[in-house]
């Protein structure tokens, strides 16, 4: 942090933090006030609701920083490129699901390192934990979590390049994307799945994707809001393949991701978590594979799905 203050009195950039939301307004507030915990505080949160009812303006005008509601179609995609037209004076917009909870310096490490490295584009940071993985994470477990930070590595061994970020929590340059017109492709539609890749290689031509350690937190990976098992299903056949014929991911990339998903839908689907619609997502794969073979497979089609 010594190095993060001295370069800090040099030069302060605009630090915005953009969250996406939809469905858990309770959530998305209390992720709010651990971004309120932060050393370095954002010059302005945008958040970008898919309803209005999907968060509370009123409660968030304790918070010591403004809080700017932007509202955009209905979509993570859509959401967070939204939020991108509501930032063009930062510098740089850091991107938390409305469930990641960041530890306290993530917000003035992100900024060092913006300065620092000047070629780094777009940057995930490591998680602690990710609920996505299970049942999903509580908020006081998640608190306990941060509570409980391990040390940061030393900066020469924290950075790394990587092929695309994680999108939960993620660090983009804005000079490139307004410079080129980067934009999260809302072809990729609802919950977006793979949106953070098909992003990442959109920008890999104009600097470095890392996976930052010095960035950290955790993702309580929540289940209420989440996209249906047979939507879900589908998108894991169709937007590999989408991306695939676009040129953001590479043939085995898309391969391996489609298999190792199919195969866990199948292994699972009699004895299935009970977070987990696996027979719904099964039958998306299966409707995606038919609309594969018969030429009209695309990630918008579910949004005629039930």
């Amino acid at each position: 942090m010594k190095t993060y203050l001295a370069e800090a009195q040099l030069r302060h950039l605009n630090l915005a933090v953009g969250i996406a939301t939809t469905g858990r307004p309770e959530q998305a507030m209390l992720t709010l006030k651990q971004v309120a915990r932060q050393e370095r505080l954002p010059d302005g949160v945008i958040i970008c609701p898919a309803d209005a009812d999907d968060f509370d303006h009123a409660a968030a005008a304790s918070l010591p920083f403004h809080v700017e509601i932007v509202l955009g179609p209905r979509g993570l995609t859509a959401q967070r490129n939204a939020i991108i037209a509501s930032c063009s004076d930062a510098d740089a917009v850091v991107f938390f699901d409305d469930d990641f909870y960041p530890a306290p310096s993530y917000l003035a490490e992100a900024e060092y390192m913006l300065i620092r490295y000047p070629d780094v584009v777009i940057a995930r940071g490591r998680l602690l934990a990710d609920g996505v993985c299970g049942p999903g994470l509580e908020h006081e477990e998640a608190l306990g979590m941060l509570e409980s930070i391990p040390a940061s590595p030393p900066e020469e061994t924290a950075i790394s390049d990587i092929y695309g970020v994680y999108g939960c929590n993620m660090t983009l340059r804005m000079a490139p994307i307004l410079a080129h017109g980067v934009r999260f492709d809302e072809n990729l539609p609802l919950y977006g799945w793979l949106e953070d890749i098909d992003f990442s290689r959109s920008m890999a031509s104009y600097g470095r994707i890392i996976m930052n350690r010095r960035l950290y937190g955790v993702h309580l990976g929540t289940k209420r809001g989440r996209t249906s098992g047979v939507k879900f299903g589908y998108s894991q056949i169709a937007n590999p393949i989408y991306m695939l014929r676009k040129g953001t991911m590479t043939a085995s990339y898309a391969f391996r991701h489609m298999a190792r998903n199919v195969a866990s839908n199948i292994a699972k689907v009699l004895a299935p978590e009970p977070w987990v619609d696996r027979r719904g997502r099964l039958k998306g794969n299966a409707v995606a594979c038919v609309d594969l073979v018969r030429g009209r497979l695309h990630p918008t089609n579910i949004l005629r799905l039930d």
